[in-house]
């Protein structure tokens, strides 16, 4: 589970990231990263539209990117910002898989 200073709350917040940031693209997610000069915790946010599925499947996705994400947090740079898009195969991907991408692309984008 990711703390609170590692979520990005705010609709603007999400807006920036997925505008100004830098976008790798995969089968399974889209991740967008902004490295921001702040001195706080990397900050991640999560999009899983009604694309995906049901609201059960989008909230067993987003947990899954969760989890991803609170493993690969000591790697990702301090002060970055992540959005991670889901896109509809996400729901069908087993956990290897979907760890793999994300941390593909926060390796490629955000590592520190």
């Amino acid at each position: 589970m990711l703390a609170r200073g590692n979520r990005i709350t705010r609709g603007a917040e999400y807006k920036a990231v997925v505008r100004g940031g830098a976008r790798c693209a995969g089968a399974l997610t889209v991740t967008y990263v902004v490295a921001s000069g702040e001195d706080r915790p990397a900050r991640f946010g999560f999009i899983v539209s009604k694309q995906v599925g049901s609201a059960v499947t989008r909230n067993t996705v987003r947990r899954r990117l969760k989890a991803v994400c609170a493993q690969a947090l000591p790697a990702v740079r301090p002060g970055s910002d992540v959005v991670i898009r889901a896109l509809p195969a996400s729901a069908a991907a087993p956990f290897p898989q979907l760890r793999d991408e994300v941390s593909r692309c926060l390796n490629r984008k955000a590592a520190a």
